[in-house]
């Protein structure tokens, strides 16, 4: 393999195709921090929009370590794996907390909430522009391809394979730029599935390619079957109010606003789901008066299904005491706009909206 080559085209590549993205205008660590956050597990065309709404509103260390975990949460929502959010706050608190901004420095990057090796090496590749090799799974793939890996890639021989390939390919010059050169090169070119071979400009260095094996690599594994779950929650009206509660620390979606409900267990209807969850969750007693409508989503390897009901009480709202969630608001429709909920409850709020139902 030629190695300099490689790395000369990949450059030239990346100078004339690489995409204009908000983070790559200054690099400054902390926004390349917050990005490489925001990208775990989710597509680059969602995170543009959340990354300069979130820089709009945190811009530095300091805003978002004096942000509270309701505004956060409430710029994170619909991204989803709400844990990052709140390890980008914790460390972001620790940080202020000791005066000093985002370490140039590996071991003090992995000390932070949320900073695992891979994202410590993409801050100091693409923040601070330090020789590190920062492998995702673009880079794994276009590994895979150029040495014909028949190899599982997650697996721990084949991960040193990758790593040792992709650091001779790089030999220590311009990080910053090869670093993202190669992710954004299995993005949009040697990409998964029909990998666009005809816009490569190193085929002959490619021995998928060669040998025809382009679409047995990467070796994946084997794919988690969904999961359905059939879920039902009530919004409970009072006096112009509804019902609201905050999800336990520690909890699925730990933090964040829903109406009361649960998952249905086998036989039982929607309507009998939320009666039953209403009392275990908050002790009142309610009576579902109208069917809002079904909504789906997915997080993980699980499908979502949601049944909502619009509820009145039989019970005094006082004698509300709280079982599931570690706190209860009566607010006004207007503004649920106000707080950070889970996608499904979000749709039903959407939906609401959108039908004129308050």
């Amino acid at each position: 393999m030629d190695w300099p080559h490689l790395h000369r085209q990949l450059l030239a590549w990346f100078a004339e195709h690489g995409r204009d993205l908000p983070w790559r205008h200054s690099y400054d660590p902390y926004q390349v921090w917050v990005s490489e956050i925001m990208l775990q597990q989710t597509q680059m065309d969602r995170v543009v929009g959340y990354f300069e709404r979130f820089i709009k509103r945190f811009p530095d260390i300091a805003s978002l370590a004096q942000a509270s975990d309701d505004q956060v949460l409430k710029q994170w929502e619909g991204l989803g794996y709400y844990n990052r959010a709140r390890n980008l706050l914790s460390a972001a608190r620790q940080l202020a907390s000791e005066s000093q901004g985002l370490p140039a420095s590996y071991p003090q990057l992995l000390k932070l909430p949320g900073i695992g090796p891979y994202t410590a090496s993409a801050i100091l590749a693409i923040g601070f522009d330090q020789p590190q090799v920062v492998v995702d799974g673009n880079v794994e793939r276009l590994f895979a391809r150029l040495l014909d890996m028949a190899t599982m890639v997650k697996e721990r021989q084949s991960q040193g394979v990758i790593q040792q390939a992709a650091e001779q390919a790089m030999a220590g010059r311009r990080p910053r730029c090869f670093n993202q050169a190669m992710m954004e090169f299995g993005a949009l070119v040697c990409r998964p599935g029909q990998p666009l071979c005809g816009r490569c400009p190193f085929p002959d260095q490619c021995l998928a390619h060669e040998r025809g094996t382009i679409g047995q690599r990467p070796v994946l594994p084997q794919r988690k079957k969904t999961i359905y779950i059939d879920m039902a929650c009530g919004v409970v009206h009072h006096h112009g109010q509804v019902l609201i509660q905050k999800r336990l620390a520690g909890d699925v979606w730990a933090g964040l606003w829903e109406f009361p409900g649960g998952q249905m267990e086998e036989g039982e209807a929607p309507e009998q789901t939320v009666v039953r969850e209403l009392q275990e969750e908050t002790e009142l007693q309610e009576v579902p008066q109208q069917e809002i409508t079904t909504v789906q989503h997915a997080y993980m390897h699980y499908q979502v299904t949601l049944h909502g009901f619009f509820c009145g009480l039989r019970s005094d709202p006082a004698r509300l005491v709280l079982h599931a969630a570690q706190e209860a608001r009566w607010v006004r429709p207007e503004q649920l706009a106000d707080y950070a909920f889970p996608a499904g409850h979000r749709k039903l709020i959407s939906y609401m909206a959108e039908q004129a139902l308050w």
